[in-house]
C-alpha cells in the first residue's frame, strides 16, 4: 500500500470554508478510482504545534504504485491540483508531497 500525504499552507485570505469547499471533492475522487482505500482531509490538532505553515492537508491511500499512477493521471485530480496550488501560498512552493509505502 502506498500512503499519499499533501500538505498545504494555504494562503493568509483563504477561510476554512474555502478549504472545507477544496476538501470536498476527495471524496468523489476516492470513489470513482480504482485501487483507493481511504482517505482523511482536514486541519492539524498537533499538539506539538510543529507544523511550519501546513496547517492543512490529505492522505490517500493506495493499492500500490500503479493506483497512484491512475490518480495522478486522471483529469478530476489534475483540475483539483491546480485548485489547491492556485489557493497555496507561494503557489507549489505551498505544497508538500510526500508517498510512503507501507
Amino acid at each position: 500500500m502506498i500512503r499519499h500525504i499533501v500538505l498545504i499552507r494555504f494562503r493568509p485570505e483563504v477561510t476554512d470554508a474555502d478549504v472545507a469547499g477544496l476538501f470536498a471533492a476527495l471524496p468523489g475522487l476516492a470513489a470513482r478510482l480504482p485501487g483507493v482505500r481511504g482517505f482523511a482531509a482536514g486541519r492539524s490538532e498537533s499538539p506539538e504545534q510543529i507544523e511550519r505553515g501546513y496547517l492543512h492537508g490529505f492522505t490517500i491511500d493506495f493499492d500500490d504504485w500503479d493506483a497512484l499512477a491512475t490518480y495522478q493521471a486522471d483529469p478530476d485530480h489534475k483540475a483539483f491540483g491546480a485548485s489547491l496550488v492556485a489557493h497555496a501560498a507561494g503557489g507549489i512552493d505551498g505544497i508538500l508531497v510526500f508517498d510512503l509505502p507501507f
